[in-house]
């Protein structure tokens, strides 16, 4: 299949590699990288011109929005836009919009998992869009991640996303106040996690991604909390969410609570750069008072 890969950071480049790895013809673009070992274009246009399938990876709605205006006249007529970027749920919504008016197919899938399951190929994919486009996406999602679950129309898969991480990043922090009062109260914290591990209070973020360094399968608290997730994407994640929950006027104290000690960690106390369970040393560091 011919794809052109827009957007070759830390999870787009690895993702295109393996696609073209599996033997897909995959030209890429990118404003600031050209990872070696990929065909890459100068120009958008150029790497989308006779693509089948073109698959964006960018930072926020914004860029989405404006690579689609961008690149869409020149795409053929009935391909297909995968967008992988975790973005806002109307920004997804009005380029599927636009993508009709140019004559193509649009869907939204950001995923979970990493830059080592965009490496490894591992990753996890939230669908959004139309059931005709995936048929010819499947394959590619074959590829790129271990599953794919379509959750609707447009939009969708990025409502699964900001769903998730406003889970994953409560739980991460409950995760880390639960080992630094452990350690305040005397209680190891391999005796914490095998405990916790096999009872109620369990959790992913406890058993596949321990905060706490040398417990459990290895994660980034195994290597100084170099990051596999960064804390300031979990911000931005956990605002995303916020954002949606004001616009349909729905309660999530737990995730506005999250969004503030992110923002908190991230802006303030040195957390930009790190692993979003750096959390634990950061609380593990503070007292009582906020």
């Amino acid at each position: 299949m011919k794809i052109g890969f827009i957007g070759l950071g830390n999870m787009g480049a690895p993702m295109a590699a393996n696609l073209a790895a599996a033997g897909h013809d995959v030209t890429g673009h990118d404003i600031a990288t050209r990872p070696e070992g990929l065909t890459v274009s100068d120009s958008p246009a150029g790497a989308v011109s006779d693509a089948e399938v073109v698959i964006t990876m960018l930072p926020d709605g914004p860029a989405l929005r404006q690579v689609a205006r961008e690149i869409y006249p020149f795409m053929m007529q009935g391909a297909i836009h995968l967008d992988c970027s975790t973005v806002d749920v109307d920004s997804a919504r009005d380029v599927a919009d636009l993508a009709r008016q140019h004559g193509l197919l649009a869907a939204d899938a950001p995923v979970s998992g990493g830059i080592g399951g965009a490496r490894a190929g591992t990753l996890t994919f939230m669908a959004g869009g139309p059931a005709e486009a995936f048929g010819d996406l499947r394959p590619l999602f074959e590829v790129m991640g271990q599953r794919m679950v379509h959750c609707g129309g447009a939009g969708a898969g990025q409502a699964a996303k900001i769903c998730n991480n406003l889970i994953l990043g409560a739980t991460m922090i409950a995760t880390c106040e639960a080992f630094a009062l452990a350690d305040k109260l005397g209680l190891s914290r391999k005796s914490m996690f095998d405990v916790v591990s096999t009872s109620s209070g369990s959790s992913w973020s406890l058993t596949s991604y321990c905060p706490a360094p040398d417990i459990g399968p290895a994660s980034p608290a195994d290597q100084g909390y170099v990051p596999g997730f960064a804390a300031e994407l979990m911000l931005k994640d956990l605002g995303l969410s916020q954002q949606a929950a004001e616009a349909v006027d729905a309660a999530t104290p737990m995730g506005k609570a999250a969004f503030a000690l992110y923002r908190r960690f991230v802006e303030e106390d040195g957390g930009r750069g790190r692993d979003f369970s750096a959390m634990l040393p950061y609380l593990a560091d503070k007292g009582r008072a906020p």
